[in-house]
């Protein structure tokens, strides 16, 4: 709001000394000392207008135009122009905060496009562990901000229950259900050894008996298995914060022949030929770095065959935009889906690919590679179990998907400051508190004062700049797709309410000071909760 304002203000300014509509750099200094916002226009403007940048911002600033917004104007050198705000044209936040809610902070600037996001799409024959819950925290997130910021957004999950991993399942199941009748049975080659396998061809026994020695179980095997780790799949998503719009499975594109279909559409665009005995893509011609077998000598689909179906039958669906969160290992198998995407539809930022990194889990400043419960990988409903969903989802959301991260144990159990989330959630307990201090004092919340006289501190100034900026942030965490500038905006508002409440009283003597900081700081706990929200964190209301 008062960046949009300062914009057009030095433009008016600029118009005055002849100067036709610039691109202007507007930043937040932050060394506050500076002021709330900075240009370093008449810098740009130095080579243009021939004269010193010192000389070029005393110029501007005495062409600025008179307003109410800014309170002073300063020059630093090299050519620094630095703008003090009066945070008196902020008191209306606080009454349009405690008006709206929850609704604080929404965008238009999604305009309704509709996005759909991919992610985790584990396959079904095991827990999620630990890469999943960051790709899971990581696409949830994105989701909620970016319905915050006015798109509509379908999440997706891909069940990869039609290919051969399905197959060594059913063998995998079919081993461990003979092997509790002590019938001897090799585990495929490339079997699963989870104890969920053994848990579920225990589950089968008792509710089938011997059935399966009698009569081939392959095929219910196959059935039972995905259903009943797809069912365990979605309580630990659950657990964790985590719901899907759309299940889509695998299988579906070959009951459906979209893979095939999907083929006879690249046939008949001329995108495929035929070399080896394999029928290729031309991917090179759209920037993959070579081209790529689609159908191998054998017959057989490769990796990549049934993904670009499911992309085309995604596509038909109308969406916007695609946005699949994918483990780091796929790094080689982006270009080839653009190409394509490009294909089908003569653009390839029709998609977009997020690729996560890894996450290294850190306790007593080692790292742990297993779980000490199972012996075996990290999973998520171990995180959830010994952590808690809260601190989980906040770590993940701390840091961009494209950095490697370590994940401190230790640090998401201490209930001090140290902990970002306890500092977040402690913010918003503290204000609980003093409401319920203040209802106990008979000055309730639905009473809550819209004019403002006494709010004239520092502090305050702090708490409402932070306020403001809320809009912004979720603009800028969805059209550049960053959860993490959430988090940040998040420890910024805790750091300036803690900040607040450790240096001046919200309930005193004076009955209009009282509630105008009443106001102001339920303002910031209806804030707090939002943006928590947005990366899958509860609020608490005691701790």
């Amino acid at each position: 709001m008062v960046e949009k304002d300062l914009r057009k203000m030095l433009n008016i300014a600029l118009k005055k000394l002849d100067v036709e509509q610039h691109d202007i750099e507007i930043e937040v200094p932050k060394d506050t000392t500076h002021g709330d916002f900075s240009t370093n226009i008449a810098m740009k403007l130095a080579r243009v207008l021939r004269k010193s940048p010192m000389q070029i911002a005393e110029m501007i600033v005495e062409e600025f135009p008179n307003n109410e917004v800014f309170k002073e104007i300063t020059i630093a050198k090299p050519g620094f122009i630095n703008f003090v705000v009066d945070k008196r044209i902020y008191y209306n936040v606080i009454t349009e905060i405690n008006s709206e809610r929850e609704l604080y902070g929404s965008s238009s600037i999604g305009h309704g496009e509709h996005y759909n996001i991919e992610f985790v799409s584990a396959n079904p024959t095991g827990s999620l562990h630990i890469g999943h819950a960051r790709g899971a925290a990581a696409g949830d997130s994105l989701a909620r901000i970016l319905k915050k910021a006015g798109y509509r957004v379908t999440k997706e999950f891909y069940v990869n229950d039609g290919g051969n991993q399905i197959h060594n399942l059913a063998l995998s199941i079919n081993a461990r259900y003979k092997a509790l009748f002590n019938e001897p049975v090799e585990m495929p080659e490339d079997g699963y050894y989870g104890k969920e396998i053994i848990a579920l061809a225990k589950t089968i026994q008792l509710e089938h008996g011997d059935r399966y020695l009698k009569e081939d179980g392959y095929a219910f095997f196959r059935q039972y298995g995905v259903d009943y780790l797809l069912d365990q799949l979605k309580t630990d998503l659950r657990n964790f914060g985590v719901e899907f719009d759309i299940w889509f499975s695998e299988a579906k594109l070959y009951e459906e022949k979209l893979v095939e279909k999907t083929i006879e559409t690249l046939k008949e665009k001329d995108y495929t030929y035929e070399k080896d005995n394999a029928l290729w893509l031309k991917t090179s011609e759209f920037g993959d770095e070579k081209d790529r077998v689609i159908i191998k000598s054998d017959g057989s689909y490769t990796y990549v065959t049934p993904d670009i179906a499911y992309h085309k039958e995604k596509l038909s669906r109308g969406y916007t935009k695609l946005i699949d969160i994918l483990g780091g290992d796929h790094h080689g198998y982006v270009p080839r889906l653009k190409a394509a995407i490009e294909m089908f539809t003569g653009q390839s930022d029709y998609l977009e690919v997020d690729l996560l990194q890894m996450v290294k889990v850190i306790q007593n400043g080692e790292e742990v590679k297993m779980s000490k419960r199972s012996g075996k990988a990290i999973t998520l409903s171990d995180l959830v179990e010994d952590v808690g969903k809260d601190p989980i989802r906040y770590f993940f959301a701390m840091r961009s998907l494209n950095t490697h991260m370590e994940l401190d144990l230790d640090l998401a159990l201490k209930q001090t400051n140290e902990n970002p989330v306890f500092y977040a959630q402690y913010a918003h307990a503290r204000i609980a508190s003093v409401m319920r201090q203040a209802a106990e004092k008979g000055v309730h919340v639905n009473t809550l004062i819209n004019q403002f006289e006494t709010l004239d501190s520092d502090k305050i100034d702090t708490l409402l700049t932070v306020l403001v900026d809320y809009k912004n942030v979720v603009e800028e965490a969805a059209t550049k797709r960053i959860p993490h500038k959430i988090t940040q905006y998040i420890h910024r508002l805790a750091q300036a309410l803690h900040s607040y409440y450790a240096e001046e009283k919200v309930i005193t003597d004076d009955e209009r000071a009282t509630k105008e900081r009443l106001a102001l700081i339920h303002a910031v706990k209806i804030v707090l909760k939002d943006a928590l929200s947005l990366v899958g964190v509860d609020a608490k209301d005691r701790m």
